[in-house]
């Protein structure tokens, strides 16, 4: 475990990440496929809003759907991925996104585009998206082994901030230069450079062919049974799904304080979502040391308090000096959610057998991104009902709470999280002993 590694130790694994080849194009074309995906996320709502002219709650309806596909088919898909080679999936989920956004551009160049098709890209690119992601957690430990895998998490996302810094703000100034929709042509690029970098990456051995038959039904169960069943993996689950729950009711109407209400151009829409990126570079950057020095338990705790009290700011931002205040609260948040991130996520692939690893992060995905359409329907809806501002306090103040499950849990007290290797029951863990190991 990382805190009980020397600091020549920890030098030696550095070193022999980065020379590690297939890390390093796993790397390089994830990093590019980020810097374009930040360009989408600031230009699909942008096309709704500007374009189409699309209602608070269109937006919102289309935030929903863009995370919908977590909602109903990670869990099969958990069970589906395990069963193929992890590589292959990103492949072909990188092509058929890069597809579906291209048709985009193309359909505002014929002037045939709607908002139809705006959301039946945000329903395939989120279906692909669930695929990916799911094989793309279960293939960094198959790639560089359980003992890298805090580092090279940290690693993948703190060049994924450094993409998202320079990404929305180049993205703002091409919408304002193309306009929104060819603007997602930039992704759809980026999805086809990642294809082809993880294609680069040598085979790994075919997987082993399973014992029993495929059953679909007990593959899940036994997925959701290894989460349901770990109190510090359902305390994860609970504290993410909460804090997505309120964060996609907070994006559902973002843009739309700040293009329709406020009337900032897409470039400076674009700045002030870099700073996030900002402080996910931060975030990335400590992450291991931050977990050293106060336990890897306590920093999932820490971290997720962070996050909330700086949503605080958005509900009360005006054209004036306030938004040098939001760009604070957007770099806090950014430090938050990548130390959160970094730390819960290495431990959830350390602790997984690997023959469970699909079909646990499937589980989790599940549980803490099946949230997101909730809430980007929640958040349309109170948008339309209630306004924007009273909106973003309500995701204010859910985000600030959602730290609780983890911070009443033994994942308190414990500085060194258990690993498959030690396979002991979260439920068995005495956090006092955890502390003083």
């Amino acid at each position: 475990m990382s805190g009980s590694q020397t600091a020549p130790d920890r030098q030696r694994q550095r070193g022999a990440l980065w020379a590690h080849l297939g890390f390093r194009r796993l790397w390089i074309g994830e990093t590019v496929s980020q810097f374009g995906t930040m360009v989408s996320q600031l230009a699909l709502p942008l096309v709704a809003i500007l374009i189409l002219h699309a209602s608070t709650f269109e937006v919102g309806l289309l935030t929903a759907l863009e995370t919908a596909a977590f909602a109903v088919i990670t869990l099969p898909a958990g069970a589906w991925v395990e069963r193929m080679r992890f590589r292959s999936v990103l492949i072909v989920n990188d092509v058929i996104r890069a597809v579906a956004l291209a048709s985009l551009p193309l359909a505002q160049l014929l002037g045939i585009l709607t908002i139809g098709q705006l959301y039946a890209v945000a329903l395939v690119t989120g279906i692909c998206t669930v695929f990916f992601d799911v094989a793309y957690q279960s293939y960094l430990p198959e790639l560089v082994g359980r003992e890298r895998l805090v580092e090279g998490n940290a690693k993948l996302q703190g060049s994924e901030s450094v993409s998202q810094i320079a990404g929305p703000s180049l993205g703002g100034l091409l919408i304002q230069a193309l306009t929104a929709p060819y603007a997602v042509l930039v992704d759809a690029l980026s999805f086809i450079w990642s294809a082809g970098w993880v294609a680069a990456i040598e085979p790994g051995p075919p997987k082993p062919k399973r014992s029993a038959e495929p059953n679909l039904r007990r593959e899940m169960a036994e997925g959701l049974k290894f989460v349901l069943g770990n109190r510090m993996l359902r305390s994860i689950a609970i504290c993410t799904g909460t804090s997505n729950l309120f964060s996609s009711v907070i994006f559902a109407v973002f843009y739309v304080l700040l293009a329709r209400q406020l009337g900032l151009s897409p470039g400076l829409i674009g700045l002030f979502t870099s700073a996030t990126a900002v402080g996910g570079l931060i975030g990335a950057l400590v992450a291991s040391r931050f977990a050293a020095r106060v336990g890897q338990g306590p920093a999932i705790w820490i971290s997720s308090a962070i996050i909330g009290p700086c949503l605080f700011v958005t509900p009360f931002v005006h054209r004036d000096w306030t938004l040098g205040l939001l760009a604070i609260g957007q770099v806090g948040a950014g430090i938050g959610v990548v130390l959160y991130n970094v730390t819960q996520v290495s431990f959830r692939q350390g602790l997984c057998p690997p023959d469970l690893l699909g079909r646990m992060n499937a589980t989790m995905r599940f549980l803490v991104w099946g949230t997101l359409p909730l809430g980007g329907l929640i958040g349309g809806a109170l948008g339309a009902a209630i306004g924007v501002r009273a909106t973003l306090l309500v995701g204010a103040i859910g985000g600030t709470l959602a730290f609780l499950p983890v911070f009443f849990s033994p994942l308190r007290h414990a500085r060194e999280l258990p690993s498959h290797q030690e396979e002991p029951s979260a439920d068995a863990i005495d956090p006092m002993a955890q502390a003083e190991a």
